[in-house]
């Protein structure tokens, strides 16, 4: 796992990364990917660089999204296609991906369905169903 459970490390994390981004020092592979995402959410680079940010709360009552979470899913995907776990997704986000004929929107689509698999798994107590899981990618890539 790449991140801790600490939700304000893992957030300065992501305002380090952007920092460094922003001011060209040099930085390591993961701050990196990090920085590549948040370059791709414009709408997200002021709160990555507001310290008030790493406390904040985003709920759904509040009807906006947690813009860490949604990198932090951004994130998730790519280390899943990087190692192809579980087996088989590097491939169905591939498809997605031609179908949509951009990452970001593949990666977007592909949201729900990891959001799906999280909350199924929580719920239950179980890990996620990985076969679930890429079913529902596979689907939206369109086909099984």
């Amino acid at each position: 796992m790449i991140f801790g459970d600490d939700r304000t490390e893992l957030r300065r994390l992501f305002a380090e990364a952007w920092r460094r981004r922003v001011e060209r020092l040099p930085v390591e592979p993961l701050h990196d990917q990090i920085a590549a995402v948040v370059a791709l959410h414009p709408e997200y680079q002021a709160v990555v660089a507001d310290p008030e940010a790493l406390e904040r709360d985003w709920t759904p009552l509040e009807g906006e999204t947690n813009p860490f979470l949604h990198m932090g899913m951004h994130l998730a995907l790519r280390e899943q296609c990087s190692t192809d776990r579980p087996a088989g997704i590097r491939s169905a986000m591939q498809r997605l991906t031609e179908r949509l004929g951009d990452d970001h929107a593949a990666e977007h689509a592909a949201f729900e369905c990891l959001g799906r698999a999280l909350w199924e798994a929580q719920r239950a107590g179980r890990p996620p169903d990985e076969q679930a899981y890429l079913e529902c990618i596979r689907q939206r890539a369109g086909g099984g």
